[in-house]
């Protein structure tokens, strides 16, 4: 009963979140295709997915049939990398274009504080700034949002609702969603109270294990999975709109939150993994929540993060929308290395080095999938170094829409369908004000090199390049080797950052 409560409300809650909702569809937005209709776009965006963990890009543990579809079916691009190492800043760098020298949120700023009584949300995202949505709307796009936020709190001017998104659902602020049994989550403006839910820490330790699982479960979990909550309300709207808009393209955004920290996930999905792969309990030492089986639950995680995946493809079937769909797949970061997550047993990040929070390639490359009927060929492969700020360009290239003047991204429409050459990057940039404080560069052809300040908090003049061709581990610094190498790299970092006052870099604004 309690799934059925969001679909029998989303015909009501559709206008809610915008005044302008109900002229949706009143402005013609133009098609990709030379007369035809406009296509949807349906982007998803796991949370701290690294790159290795699905089957498309090699994972052999996980099980992930409906990405594994989804690539068959589409274009892996094996060299795309996210706009920054954590949640926040990528968000705000697919929203805005732009990269992390000139996007306004740079790191995971809080809006208050931490703990129970802090007030939700991160530093919210200005009011003027020119938003992905805010394209699609400009097209006459029915705009919906539905998972984890990140870029302001309630009535703040970075709210989903006041950044041009008609319909949001989920969690707004990110250390809300560290609990994945919250006590609500939010419909617009609202709080959708989860009523079979109680209010606990979601970072919480155990001096021995428990005795059964159900004993985890009562401490550790609820009544009601806010993952399950959110796919359905997204498949609710994306129905409903359907049904009741049939001509309105739809833009949706499914920044998923899985399969960020804590370690949650209903039993029978961790029950489909083998029992010998735990030999101990994670006991919550290392940050978040305990878990008696922390491997299979963290593959149980993805698999239904994928199995919601198949959710989505599987309505647009329904709903004769695949043809004239876009689906793009992406992860905001790499792989987390706390929290129970046991990196080396599942390979997630084959060969490369880093984790979440880092610059090095195993912080930032993550597996992207991009599927589009008659325009991306099928089981196609490319190696166009790109990231996450190119997403704007590419998809208001793919509506007929004119993007924002400004931008730090580029089309990536020639890469996806074999039309016209692919203007490359000319160099891919990065600094990240947290984890020690770092700064990174990918520049030349083929996105040869990397160059990266890994410690300019401690060690500022610490400065190291790499041949990402020759040495995409990032295990020979050959900075030394390649002096004009290292001199334009260090010419880029500098010339390519705006100084930003609330995420501060020391030795970068002296």
């Amino acid at each position: 009963m309690h799934a059925l409560r969001h679909v029998l409300i989303i015909p009501v809650v559709l206008f809610l979140c915008s005044p302008a909702f109900g002229q949706v569809g009143s402005q013609p937005a133009a098609g990709a295709r030379e007369g035809g209709p406009p296509p949807n776009v349906v982007f998803i965006m796991a949370d701290d997915l690294g790159y290795r963990e699905i089957g498309a890009f090699g994972q052999q543990k996980i099980r992930t049939p409906n990405l594994d579809r989804l690539a068959t079916e589409g274009m892996t691009l094996t060299r795309h990398y996210a706009g920054s190492a954590v949640c926040a800043p990528t968000r705000a760098i697919l929203m805005t274009g732009r990269h992390a020298g000139h996007s306004p949120i740079r790191g995971n700023r809080e809006g208050g504080g931490w703990g129970p009584e802090a007030p939700e949300g991160q530093h919210p995202l200005p009011a003027d700034e020119v938003t992905i949505a805010e394209v699609f709307k400009s097209r006459g796009y029915a705009t919906g949002a539905f998972g984890k936020w990140g870029l302001g709190g309630p009535g703040s001017d970075g709210h989903p609702c006041f950044q041009g998104f008609d319909h949001y659902y989920g969690y707004l602020c990110q250390r809300v969603a560290h609990n994945y049994y919250p006590t609500h989550l939010w419909r617009n403006h609202d709080v959708d109270v989860l009523h079979n839910n109680r209010y606990f820490s979601a970072h919480q330790k155990v001096a021995e294990p428990l005795e059964t699982d159900a004993a985890y479960a009562e401490r550790f979990a609820g009544g009601d999975y806010a993952p399950e909550e959110i796919i359905t309300e997204l498949l609710g709207w994306m129905r409903a709109q359907h049904e009741q808009h049939p001509v309105t393209p739809q833009f949706v955004y499914y920044p998923t939150v899985i399969p960020h920290l804590a370690l949650q996930v209903p039993q029978e999905w961790v029950d489909t993994y083998p029992s010998d792969w735990d030999e101990s309990h994670y006991l919550g030492n290392r940050g978040y929540l305990p878990h008696p089986r922390p491997r299979a639950a963290y593959a149980a995680m993805i698999s239904y993060m994928d199995h919601n995946v198949g959710r989505i493809l599987d309505l647009l079937d329904e709903l004769g929308m695949s043809d004239n769909t876009i689906v793009v797949f992406t992860s905001d970061n790499g792989a987390s290395y706390v929290g129970g997550v046991d990196r080396e047993f599942f390979n997630s990040h084959g060969d490369l080095r880093g984790h979440k929070g880092q610059l090095w390639e195993g912080g930032i490359r993550v597996p992207t999938i991009v599927r589009w009927p008659g325009r991306v060929a099928a089981a196609s492969r490319s190696d166009t170094v790109s990231y996450h700020p190119d997403w704007l360009p590419t998809l208001a290239g793919a509506i007929g829409a004119e993007p924002p003047t400004g931008l730090d991204g580029i089309s990536l429409l020639p890469t996806l369908t074999g039309g016209l050459q692919q203007v490359p990057h000319e160099f891919l940039y990065w600094e990240f004000p947290e984890g020690g404080q770092q700064q990174a560069l990918i520049f030349g052809e083929g996105g040869r090199w990397k160059a990266i300040r890994p410690a300019l908090r401690n060690n500022p003049d610490r400065f190291e390049l790499y041949d990402l061709l020759a040495d995409p581990g990032e295990t020979s610094n050959i900075a030394a080797d390649h002096p004009e190498q290292a001199a334009s790299a260090r010419r880029i970092l500098a010339d390519e950052r705006t100084p930003n006052g609330l995420f501060p870099i020391k030795a970068l604004d002296e």
